[in-house]
């Protein structure tokens, strides 16, 4: 296998993507999971969320924090594994796990009633971001890991650049 056939040019609508986009949308929630903890929970879902002179319970805190943890290490090992390499098992691993989490990231909006994932027009901020940004998201590494703007390489070593290479299927995650 040669050195370009292994680490191919990963197409610059991934890469601002995955690279750029989502780790600093995914850092602008982070941060308002930890510093600004009312509005986040009032846009989550306002009748629940506990009105701005009413302190948030102590466990919301914690959990609330926690999550921006989380969000922030998802932002920076998408940001900084992917940079660190083109190796596509490498992007192909970390986009598959990212993608079960996207589906269990909307999977946990399902209490708040299945109006959410299809209502755009009563969105907020914060369902653009829990919703439609995670369709976006989604779908672009369902593209990704099916190949879709990747170079691929045939049977015969040439470069496939129908866009579909000559693999079968999505999720590709072996050599």
């Amino acid at each position: 296998m040669t050195l370009l056939r292994r680490f191919p040019a990963i197409p610059a609508a991934y890469r601002v993507l995955f690279l750029y986009i989502e780790p600093f949308l995914t850092i602008v929630g982070a941060f308002f999971a930890h510093f600004r903890q009312h509005a986040y929970l009032d846009l989550t879902n306002a009748p629940s969320a506990p009105n701005q002179s009413t302190k948030i319970p102590l466990g919301t805190t914690v959990v609330l924090s926690q999550l921006a943890n989380l969000y922030l290490l998802f932002a920076i090992n998408e940001a900084l594994v992917l940079r660190s390499t083109r190796d596509l098992r490498v992007w192909n691993t970390l986009l598959s796990g990212l993608l079960l989490a996207d589906f269990g990231h909307l999977y946990s909006l399902a209490p708040l009633g299945l109006d959410i994932y299809w209502k755009i027009w009563t969105w907020n901020a914060m369902d653009w971001g829990n919703v439609g940004f995670v369709y976006l998201g989604a779908a672009s590494r369902i593209l990704f890991l099916c190949g879709f703007g990747l170079n691929r390489y045939g049977r015969n070593g040439a470069v496939d650049t129908s866009g579909h290479g000559s693999q079968e299927g999505c999720l590709m995650i072996g050599p």
